[in-house]
């Protein structure tokens, strides 16, 4: 029966898995991740809670705009119904659901300073 691995082929496996190890920490040592491009490029510096924190107000902010683009639509549909009972009744749960979401939007912001600035509190 021939043997499917002998000696040669052992050393060649061998050599090969020294020559990527040494070529990977050769790569590694002269590379610095970009690390130093954020503050060189003014990308900033700013530590992950405070991003997350401006993203979770930069996102309930739009919400916020949205709602209030929703209430003035209801507005205005209620404004131009002229007197149709229709419309009326579809401005009327428009503009119910339209305060309704911005007093989701608003209760959710008040939620979110009060446990991120408690976690900014408990972490620094």
């Amino acid at each position: 029966m021939k043997k499917l691995i002998n000696k040669r082929t052992i050393a060649s496996l061998l050599s090969l898995i020294i020559c990527f190890g040494l070529f990977a920490q050769i790569a590694l040592a002269q590379t610095s991740f970009g690390l130093n491009y954020a503050s060189a490029s003014d990308l900033g510096t700013r530590n992950l809670k405070e991003t997350v924190f401006s993203i979770i107000n930069i996102i309930l902010g739009f919400l916020g705009i949205v709602a209030i683009v929703i209430i003035l639509y209801a507005g205005l549909t209620w404004m131009t119904a002229a007197g149709n009972e229709e419309k009326v009744t579809k401005a009327r749960s428009t503009l119910i659901a339209g305060i309704i979401g911005l007093a989701i939007v608003l209760a959710s912001w008040a939620l979110a300073q009060f446990i991120l600035s408690s976690l900014m509190k408990a972490t620094t």
